[in-house]
């Protein structure tokens, strides 16, 4: 039987849906939490493990920032009056603002003695400003090939740190989408991964998660988010006997436009999913996809393509 809206509910059900949803504030406890979880059994459990660990110090970040000079509030302003990114991170990462969140991580991590990690650590504590700030644009720009691979993690989880940090901390934010749909309104950094989230005013809707601020935006579904071409998208998923495959918890949506794809959370099959670790323990769907000659433009900051 048809319903026949009155006119007061017309308008309600046109209402756009919110277009932001900021991560929590235990952000990185919850990544932490469920690196933790997923680790166990899974191939790469030390590589897990250890990101487990930097998770934890991420945390400490958040819950107790380093002194640093506060961002301009005018520059902000005019960043959402303009409808700008106002954390741009091609323009901030050349600044020295998030510095101290790199040294306040490399003081508060403390990596085993003798490890590669611990070289690594080594490495960006004895760098000059400069040669950081150099590999920090060339992490955030996705030039891997300009920075060691074993420093991507810890410089990733410094600057993911300062975003958040930022983006959490500006009260009444104005955020307009960006000038692609994969695009962060917040610091205009690409997508890592989509959620499809399923309780209240959110049921059913999809949200872009920045890779490096971790904020959430509105991206309505069945549309590429490189392309945005809708025909003859595909829904892939690792073969796991525990899921029917329209009922994992992950699945990748492919485009047969442009080649790219874009891994999705469905929160109603996993409610405890994340998208930073779904991520990580997920990396053997990015090669079956790569093997299938998919594209993936979605950065994890703690992962080096290629890298061990």
């Amino acid at each position: 039987m048809a319903t026949i809206l009155q006119p007061g509910e017309i308008e309600a059900a046109a209402t756009s849906p919110p277009f932001l949803h900021l991560p929590p504030i235990n952000l990185f406890a919850l990544r932490a939490q469920r690196l933790e979880k997923l680790a166990d059994g899974h191939p790469l459990a030390d590589y897990l493990r250890l990101m487990t660990d930097l998770c934890r110090v991420q945390q400490q970040l958040l819950d107790d920032p380093p002194d640093t000079a506060p961002l301009d509030p005018e520059r902000l302003r005019l960043c959402q009056q303009q409808g700008l990114p106002p954390f741009a991170a091609d323009s901030l990462v050349r600044e020295d603002a998030w510095l101290p969140y790199l040294d306040a991580l490399l003081q508060r991590y403390q990596p085993a003695p003798t490890s590669a990690v611990e070289k690594a650590v080594a490495a960006l504590r004895h760098a000059n400003t400069g040669q950081r700030k150099a590999w920090a644009i060339a992490l955030v720009s996705g030039q891997y090939s300009l920075l060691p691979t074993a420093l991507v993690p810890f410089l990733g989880a410094a600057l993911q740190a300062a975003w958040s940090h930022w983006l959490l901390s500006t009260p009444d934010l104005a955020l307009k989408p960006g000038d692609s749909l994969s695009q962060c309104p917040a610091c205009g950094s690409p997508a890592m991964a989509g959620v499809i989230r399923h309780r209240g005013k959110y049921n059913g809707l999809r949200y872009l998660v920045c890779s490096l601020c971790a904020c959430e935006w509105h991206v309505v579904r069945v549309k590429c988010v490189y392309c945005e071409h809708s025909k003859g998208l595909e829904y892939v998923s690792l073969d796991d006997d525990r899921h029917a495959a329209n009922q994992a918890p992950l699945r990748a949506e492919t485009c047969p436009g442009c080649h790219h794809y874009l891994k999705l959370l469905y929160l109603e099959n996993d409610a405890e999913a994340e998208a930073l670790s779904a991520d990580l323990t997920s990396l053997m769907l990015d090669m079956r996809l790569e093997q299938e000659g998919y594209l993936r433009a979605a950065p994890n900051l703690l992962l080096a393509p290629g890298g061990d």
